[in-house]
């Protein structure tokens, strides 16, 4: 006989509904926050927190490079998967870490290069503007692509081009990016060279990043000013993984497994906290209490809590393991708040798996996770890396499960299974860019808040009161009883014909 056998059935995100509660003046969607913490930092550390409660899974049809760069813009993180060649997952994190986010650690050219050496860098990198220095790397002047013609200049050095050090405004050890942008507009200039008290170049601030900055008010970033950037690994190549991405100042680590309740990923946490203290990393996937506290005490910052419940995950089906995610949610909570009040440490919990909706993200958030990992939700973007492609008139993406055939050809053996996939291969519909899904998705999960009454993540924790709803419930929670105009093709031939 099975050594336990609960007969009590797990439930799902789908059969919950939040009670209203009362609702003051001043709770309303202009005073909500959504800041959240990502992880457990002994410092607490402002690049730990997130902004928005919700990061993208390490999936190859969700996360590379530009859903990693729009999402730390708008607040959140993209998991960069890990069922890639190694160097292909690093260039990413560096691509991340080195998107301009304020203070620019930029490429110098020496003035005694020429400039047909500085156009292949230039065609490289993708620059157009770099600082100069000379023989000592003190600071002597800018060259843009506006101070040389190829065709004329091609053998001439670049310090007969430059704009000398003379005519440009500096700045010197400057750390405010607000005083930055004070002296870029007295200047009139469009770039400002940052310097230190011995003339060598540290940085450069463009005017055209602190507009964007303008613009995402909500983006997360280090001590220096770079985009946050975190990356999946598994329990198989993660010395020499982890090695390559720390190199590229990686902020996070995840593991990625569908059993996070093993010794392979305690022996993974272990090495990295020995080896990488520094970075912290995120562990799972687990749904029981005795999971959680597994890996808290083998050092993980942050738990994901789910298992079976994607989309496009099939682990319940092919081998019968796995549990509602709301129970899930609920048991591992228990588990974070008996801990937090035995060691006043704080593990944030991710609720990953299963999440499809913004009324899912609202109830996981309201059982007390801390934020939500998604991949469908993402997968229909701009910002996926996958191509659309057009199915009986309809704009679709392809999405895939990292347990499926397709992403177990990279050999990885994520799930140390040869002989059968956890996950299947599949379309969704294109649904545009990420900050037109994004804004609408935030204005719902606020409004939601506003209704228990609750100004912030950890007021709703307190505040929010559910209830278990019935099928014929969510049935009547639906549209029912009329012609749907625009999913009805009667009724639009009839209303042609009128």
């Amino acid at each position: 006989m099975a050594k336990k056998i609960i007969t009590e059935s797990s439930r799902t995100l789908m059969e919950y509904r939040l009670i209203p509660g009362y609702t003051a003046k001043e709770c309303d969607n202009t005073n909500i926050s959504l800041r959240t913490s990502f992880v457990f930092s002994e410092n607490n550390e402002k690049k730990y927190w997130l902004n928005i409660p919700i990061i993208s899974a390490a999936m190859q049809s969700v996360s590379g490079a530009k859903m990693g760069i729009e999402l730390a813009k708008f607040g959140g993180a993209a998991v960069i998967y890990c069922s890639q060649a190694i160097s292909t997952q690093a260039q990413i994190v560096r691509s991340i870490k080195n998107h301009k986010a304020g203070f620019v650690k930029p490429q110098i050219m020496k003035s005694n290069m020429t400039v047909e050496e500085m156009y292949k860098i230039r065609k490289e990198s993708g620059h157009s503007t770099f600082p100069v220095v000379d023989e000592n790397d003190k600071f002597v002047g800018l060259i843009s692509k506006w101070d040389y013609d190829i065709s004329l200049h091609a053998n001439t050095l670049i310090q007969d081009r430059m704009i000398p050090k003379e005519t440009i405004e500096v700045g010197i050890n400057i750390k405010d990016l607000k005083r930055a942008n004070q002296i870029l507009l007295e200047s009139h200039k469009s770039v400002l060279p940052i310097l230190d008290n011995k003339g060598k170049i540290e940085s450069m601030v463009f005017r055209k990043d602190i507009n964007d900055q303008l613009d995402f008010p909500l983006e997360i970033h280090d001590e220096k000013k770079r985009l946050i950037a975190a990356a999946a690994i598994n329990t198989h190549d993660f010395k020499i993984r982890v090695k390559a991405l720390a190199k590229e100042e990686v902020d996070v680590i995840v593991i990625d497994s569908s059993d996070g309740h093993s010794q392979y990923q305690a022996d993974t946490i272990e090495w990295i906290n020995n080896n990488y203290p520094k970075i912290p990393v995120i562990g799972g996937n687990i749904i029981t209490r005795e999971g959680f506290r597994f890996l808290v005490e083998a050092g993980v910052k942050a738990v994901k809590v789910g298992m079976g419940g994607g989309s496009i995950c099939i682990t319940q089906e092919q081998k019968g393991t796995g549990r509602g995610l709301a129970t899930s949610i609920i048991e591992v909570v228990k588990a974070r708040d008996e801990y937090f009040k035995e060691t006043g440490k704080y593990i944030p919990i991710c609720a990953d798996g299963g999440v499809t909706s913004t009324k899912d993200i609202t109830i996981a958030l309201a059982l007390g996770a801390d934020y939500v990992m998604m991949g469908r939700y993402f997968a229909r973007m701009d910002e996926s890396p996958t191509e659309k492609i057009v199915v009986n008139n309809r704009v679709m993406k392809p999405y895939w499960g990292e347990g499926s055939a397709r992403a177990q050809n990279w050999k990885l053996r994520r799930y140390n299974q040869s002989k059968f996939v956890e996950g299947v291969e599949g379309l969704v519909e294109y649904a545009g860019h990420l900050r037109d899904n994004l804004e609408e998705t935030l204005s719902k999960i606020k409004s939601s808040m506003c209704t228990c009454g609750a100004m912030n993540i950890t007021e709703f924790h307190k505040k929010a009161v559910l209830e278990v709803v019935s099928a014929l419930s969510i049935r009547e929670g639906k549209p029912h009883d009329i012609y749907l105009s625009t999913e009805n093709p009667e009724f639009n031939d009839l209303k042609n014909t009128e």
